[in-house]
């Protein structure tokens, strides 16, 4: 309930808040610009991380490795352009330092506090084999 209520009321309030804040003092236009400008710069850099996160993913996949924190890098990246996407002051702040690499980082180590991930089921090995029926004949 806590968290529903603060996505749906607060950080709306928040954003309409920043807005009319900075809207005052560059102006309304300049602010509308501003607002276009950061949704078009972030989606330019949310793509380029996200083809950087790609080509990690697939060389951790090359050496063996799962590539759990591209993956959730991943999905941090589509968040942040989402984020930037959304009309607001704060929503693109967040969408920033989701999309720094250093930031992503810490803010993932913060998220992730206290959530082992299960590697149990990484280096398992493959053993092929195959059934070979025999013929009524031969019994």
């Amino acid at each position: 309930m806590n968290t529903f209520f603060l996505i749906i009321v607060v950080l709306p309030a928040l954003e309409i808040f920043l807005m009319i804040k900075i809207g005052g003092k560059i102006g309304a236009l300049n602010t509308l610009g501003l607002i276009f400008f950061t949704a078009i710069i972030g989606v330019y850099y949310a793509r380029i991380q996200g083809i950087q996160t790609i080509r990690s993913g697939i060389k951790s996949m090359y050496e063996n490795k799962a590539p759990i924190y591209e993956i959730l890098s991943g999905a941090s990246i589509a968040l942040a352009a989402l984020l930037l996407i959304v009309p607001g002051f704060f929503s693109d702040l967040i969408g920033f330092l989701l999309l720094i690499p250093i930031s992503r980082k810490i803010l993932l180590k913060i998220f992730l506090r206290g959530r082992e991930i299960d590697k149990s089921n990484i280096n398992r090995k493959t053993i092929d084999g195959e059934i070979v029926d025999k013929d009524k004949d031969e019994l």
